[in-house]
């Protein structure tokens, strides 16, 4: 009876002893996937210089407003594009958003539908774009305005 022990301990050394052929081999789970390694990418060698901005400008800036609120303030622009469905509104600071002879400049920048739409009503086409700024900001900005591809809408202090 004792022997029946000591021959499944001397059968598990011997199995064990066999399994560094099983270490680097394809049944293993742990060689699977190789070591890490560094490849090539499409990044420039100087990076990425730009950020391209595809939107275009809204067609025509129907309304404009700047409203204060403790700490700064909001600026509220609507547009009117050429037919429904533009998308991804957003006022976009020219001058890195730093005032130019006291003038905070703005783009109206909107992604065009990406399939044909309808022309129909002007309430229909109107599309919205907000901005929060901050007091400091604002400091020295006598006007701001916001740009559209047909006008531009101004207010000033």
């Amino acid at each position: 009876m004792m022997y029946r022990p000591l021959l499944a301990g001397m059968a598990l050394v011997l199995a064990l002893g066999g399994c560094a052929s099983i270490r680097d081999s394809r049944v293993n789970p742990f060689n699977w996937f190789g070591q890490s390694s560094e490849v090539a990418t499409l990044t420039p060698d100087g990076g990425w210089t730009t950020q391209l901005d595809n939107r275009a400008l809204a067609a025509e800036i129907s309304d404009m407003a700047v409203e204060r609120y403790p700490g700064g303030a909001i600026i509220r622009a609507a547009g009117i594009m050429p037919t429904q469905g533009w998308w991804d509104a957003e006022l976009v600071a020219q001058n890195e958003g730093r005032p130019l002879d006291g003038v905070l400049t703005y783009e109206f920048r909107v992604a065009a539908p990406r399939t044909q739409t309808r022309v129909s009503t002007p309430q229909s086409r109107t599309v919205s774009a907000g901005l929060r700024i901050t007091d400091r900001r604002l400091d020295g900005v006598r006007t701001i305005v916001v740009r559209g591809a047909q006008n531009a809408r101004s207010v000033r202090r």
